[in-house]
């Protein structure tokens, strides 16, 4: 089943409301925006989760869950069903990126 791919203008959030941005490696576009990738750098602004009362927002993402026939520079792209996983500045674990609008136009699996 083909899912949509992920560009810069998905708009995404982690779990406590942070917008994910990603930073692509490639310049591959489609429907006007530059395609993600699963090596590409992802940051999080915004995110407001504190821990025993100590801010620990999420301040990365890490990917898994790539598109297995789809790739863009020789490097997998992301859909709508790849994983993004929000990391604090300690690596702890978040919880998972929310996808609220990708483009329709492309899709892959």
């Amino acid at each position: 089943m083909s899912l949509p791919l992920l560009t810069t203008a998905t708009t995404m959030t982690c779990a406590h409301g942070g917008t994910v941005s990603g930073v692509p490696s490639a310049t591959n576009a489609v429907a006007g925006a530059v395609l993600l990738c699963v090596g590409d750098t992802f940051t999080v602004t915004g995110c407001t989760f504190t821990v025993a009362n100590a801010p620990s927002p999420c301040i990365s993402v890490q990917w898994s869950g790539p598109a297995t026939s789809v790739q863009c520079a020789g490097v997998a792209v992301l859909t709508e069903a790849s994983t993004g996983l929000c990391l604090s500045a300690a690596q702890a674990p978040q919880g998972q990126v929310q996808i609220a609008a990708s483009q329709t136009q492309v899709s892959g699996q």
